[in-house]
């Protein structure tokens, strides 16, 4: 005789409670942070390339805009209520986060994608900008090297509002990932997790930190936009090449050059 199936509803396990929680993290950084927003001007070239300049084109055509380009690699806030003007995205410090979690034991990266993330999507920075001329490969075949212009904040402070879900995940292993990425991931261009440089690394301090606290003060809104609308080069070579150029450009005939 075959056994009678059991009609009854098979038991539900009980489910965890999951909520999210908040914490506020001052950061400090350690090292000059480089902005990297992508230009106007290339955004357009990637969504309508002009195609391959002639020989007489190079060489008639004003290749780069050191101030302007300069201006451009800062991600700004238009909303002049806000205490600063640049801002790094906030994924940037989320990515951070997630990367830590590769050499942190008991972590993985996409899971702590999932139960973490940075309130807003930008991040305001404090901090004064100064002009940054330096050399780069760039991605071609060839890795021919070029000059690019960025701004660069050499004492910079932020505030992050960060949300985890808990109890997946508790607030000092948020705490520990954050520390851990500001040492061996970092921010922005020639950050560690690169492996090449060891600019925009920081630290977390305390709201009532000395130097936090004067960085907050001196680099403010107010001060960004005086550092952005009248540039300062940041260091000697900078300073060699930015005077080089406006040199060249009094003796040249360019397109571009006005």
């Amino acid at each position: 005789m075959a056994a009678k199936k059991s009609t009854s509803q098979p038991e539900v396990s009980e489910i965890l409670k999951v909520e999210t929680a908040s914490v506020t993290c001052y950061v400090l950084g350690t090292s000059p942070i480089i902005l990297n927003r992508m230009s106007e001007k290339a955004k357009h070239e990637l969504l309508m390339p002009k195609g391959r300049k002639s020989a007489v084109e190079k060489a008639t055509t004003l290749k780069h805009k050191p101030i302007e380009e300069y201006r451009a690699s800062a991600y700004t806030l238009k909303d002049k209520a806000q205490p600063t003007l640049l801002a790094m995205l906030a994924t940037s410090f989320k990515g951070a986060i997630r990367s830590a979690a590769l050499d942190m034991p008991g972590a993985k990266k996409a899971q702590i994608g999932r139960l973490t993330y940075i309130a807003g999507e930008f991040v305001g920075i404090y901090g004064v900008p100064k002009l940054f001329m330096s050399t780069v490969r760039s991605a071609d075949m060839n890795r021919t090297p070029d000059i690019r212009t960025r701004a660069i904040v050499p004492e910079w402070a932020c505030k992050l509002s960060i949300t985890y879900v808990q109890p997946l995940i508790r607030q000092q292993a948020v705490l520990n990932l954050l520390a851990a990425a500001g040492i061996t991931i970092g921010v922005g261009d020639w950050r560690p997790e690169k492996g090449a440089g060891n600019y925009g690394q920081f630290k977390i301090v305390a709201p009532n930190d000395p130097e936090f606290a004067a960085i907050v003060k001196a680099g403010g809104r107010k001060a960004q936009i005086e550092g952005l609308e009248n540039p300062v080069c940041y260091d000697d070579e900078t300073t060699e090449l930015l005077s080089w150029f406006d040199e060249e450009l009094t003796h040249r005939t360019l397109k571009g050059a006005a």
